[in-house]
């Protein structure tokens, strides 16, 4: 019997021995792959690189993920390939601009509209009275006076671009910068402004998209007096220059061009619709309801272009545009509309670029802004440059180029308003061209950094 119990008491001893062994190997096998794992990694847990790894982890959670590391991981092909690096990949493909198709926004726009063909093409209903209609707004809203002072009519800038973006990467930068210029203008000569970005009429798409949109703003804002028509590649370069408004009083339209280009030779470039005034009031709606016929697109307006490059000196082959049909609507019409058009040529209401932009450091030089004219340009226009598009009449290079040199021939004359300049019209960097003052309302005051036109017109944009 005693030896029976013995026997048992050491099968027990060698079972919980053997138990014993078994989580003793079991422990010491993960002990090895741990170490393993560590050595490998050369993170052995020595107390110093414990803390390094501490404070490593503890930083990275409080900072935003670098997005050069992820790139530099998901480039890294030495690494196998698994899923957590695809993960990172598709990631990183999905943050960038550059590799996002820009066509996905637009793919649940449905397509134009098509119009009726044999329904005559109308910019709205007729309206006959509405020189009555507003002198009668008026005269209830004496708070919105169409003159703000005596010979300074209340005027509405107005320009635009596309509902999309631009066709190349860098136009819509230039685009900031065309309108910043114009708000610069407008907000130093007490004038509103309005940018557009709709596609009022599918129709009268490219030229003649100014068209609908001029009549509506017309309709909307009987408190204006004038409109301002200004492209949006064409930028201010006088900021002190004030539009001569009294000489316009019996003018219902402004464009810059030449009486003998347009009259008696009939050439498609005599004037200049990039940058126009037009007079609120009925003259206008009906100006516009005699120009607009040529602008549907497709055959109309391919028919059309026919006409004009047979019947106007030197027009190239191509559709009907606006400026083209304003020179045909005077040369056949002009006792209709002659008597109210005043082509400007005393100052620059548009300047060609390409004859003024390489002139810029003469101007500065010689002569000062507030002169507008050939010496000191109002406006830039790029006409042909076409910086939102993918292909211009020009080098590419010396559009944006020159577009920067105007840009910041205009822009010396703010930044001068503040004690800096340009360091050269080709820098978007500034220096200080003056120091502070004690007195910054009275150092105001003498400078003349009140509108109109900062008083004192002599601004000097170099240093």
């Amino acid at each position: 019997m005693l030896e029976r119990c013995v026997g048992t008491q050491r099968v027990r001893q060698i079972q919980r021995a053997i138990r014993h062994g078994k989580v003793t190997l079991l422990c010491l096998f993960m002990t090895v792959i741990v170490l393993r794992g560590t050595i490998g990694a050369g993170k052995f847990g020595t107390p110093e690189q414990d803390f390094n790894d501490i404070r490593e982890h503890f930083y990275t959670h409080r900072k935003r993920v670098e997005p050069h590391r992820l790139l530099k991981e998901v480039e890294t092909s030495a690494t196998p390939t698994t899923t957590a690096t695809v993960n990172n990949a598709s990631e990183v493909n999905n943050n960038n601009y550059e590799n996002f198709d820009i066509n996905k926004l637009f793919v649940h726009e449905g397509e134009d509209e098509k119009p009726d063909p044999n329904k005559p093409y109308s910019l709205g209903p007729k309206i006959s009275d509405w020189d009555e209609q507003r002198a009668e707004w008026l005269k209830k809203n004496l708070e919105f006076p169409n003159f703000l002072q005596p010979n300074k009519p209340r005027v509405l800038l107005v320009t635009g671009s596309s509902p999309k973006p631009c066709e190349n990467p860098v136009g819509d930068h230039y685009l900031l910068k065309s309108i910043k210029n114009k708000i610069d203008y407008c907000r130093i000569h007490g004038i509103e402004i309005f940018y557009n970005m709709a596609l009022l009429d599918a129709e009268m798409a490219g030229f003649w998209a100014k068209l609908p949109l001029i009549r509506k703003l017309l309709l909307s804002h009987p408190e204006i007096e004038f409109l301002w028509w200004m492209d949006s590649d064409a930028m201010f370069t006088d900021m002190a220059f004030e539009v001569p408004w009294e000489r316009y009083k019996d003018h219902n339209l402004v464009m810059h061009g030449w009486n003998e280009m347009v009259y008696d030779e009939k050439n498609w470039i005599g004037l200049n619709t990039g940058s126009f005034l037009l007079r609120n009031g009925q003259w206008a709606l009906d100006l516009l309801d005699a120009w607009a016929p040529m602008g549907p697109k497709g055959k109309v307006r391919d028919e059309a272009g026919k006409i004009l490059t047979k019947e106007l000196k030197g027009r190239p082959v191509f559709e009907a545009d606006d400026q083209s049909a304003m020179v045909y609507l005077l040369i056949t019409q002009r006792e209709k509309w002659g008597d109210k058009v005043y082509l400007e040529s005393a100052y620059y209401l548009h300047g060609y670029w390409g004859i003024l932009v390489d002139r810029y450091e003469e101007m500065i030089e010689n002569y000062h802004p507030g002169l507008g004219d050939h010496r000191w340009p109002l406006v830039t226009h790029f006409v042909g440059c076409k910086p939102c598009g993918k292909f211009g009449d020009y080098p590419v290079e010396r559009c944006l180029r020159q577009m920067d040199r105007a840009f910041n021939f205009g822009d010396n004359q703010i930044l001068n308003m503040y004690g800096f300049t340009h360091k050269t019209l080709a820098s978007r960097k500034v220096k200080r061209v003056r120091n502070e003052t004690d007195n910054p309302i009275q150092f105001r005051d003498e400078l003349g950094l009140l509108h109109p036109a900062f008083k004192a017109v002599k601004v000097s944009t170099s240093s």
